[in-house]
């Protein structure tokens, strides 16, 4: 005979009835009790997720080290990375001195190691195939995207070139920030 393994509730109510000032639960014959065909579980089969940003980071000390020579092979190769690890890049755009990127991640991306490796990787490979001094700068800004927002972000960044004639990227980064209701400190920002 196979001994069931129950937990203490049923124990104690199989063996001494029910404890006092409790009733006994219910049982199929109980009039209160629910058929088994009225219980009906519903399954999620999968896991369903839109889990979007708009990350903007900068050059180190944001010098204009992004040449026009090679900033879209920046661009292709950054949205490279990001499909290397994993993710889906939406659109990569910027500037001489910083980067906008709109990317789609799993819900096991860890954000700051996805950035982490994303300038790692990027820095290496301008020093390989550009043959420049560079360097990002610490830290990053990213923002969450809803579905409904991701063409205008998409639109934003495209136009990274247009936006930055009459805005600086400390502007714009502010911006960003108060729109997003995130506190910042701004001998931080530069």
């Amino acid at each position: 005979m196979v001994a069931q393994r129950t937990t203490g509730y049923e124990s104690r109510q199989t063996a001494k009835g029910p404890r006092r000032g409790r009733s006994a639960a219910p049982t199929n014959d109980s009039a209160t009790a629910f058929p088994r065909t009225a219980v009906t579980s519903i399954a999620m089969p999968s896991t369903y997720l839109s889990l979007h940003y708009h990350i903007v980071f900068s050059t180190k000390n944001r010098e204009p080290t992004i040449r026009n020579a090679w900033r879209s092979r920046l661009h292709e190769y950054l949205g490279g990375i990001i499909r290397g690890l994993g993710g889906f890049p939406e659109g990569v755009g910027g500037t001489a001195d910083h980067v906008h990127l709109l990317v789609g991640l799993k819900a096991t991306h860890s954000l700051s190691d996805v950035l982490r490796e994303l300038k790692k990787a990027s820095s290496i490979w301008v020093h390989e195939e550009i043959g420049e001094a560079f360097a990002w700068q610490e830290g990053y800004a990213a923002f969450t995207v809803s579905a409904t927002a991701r063409e205008a972000v998409k639109l934003y960044i495209a136009n990274q070139e247009e936006h930055h004639r009459v805005k600086s990227f400390r502007e714009e980064l502010i911006e960003m920030l108060e729109k997003a209701g995130v506190e910042y400190d701004p001998r931080f920002l530069d």
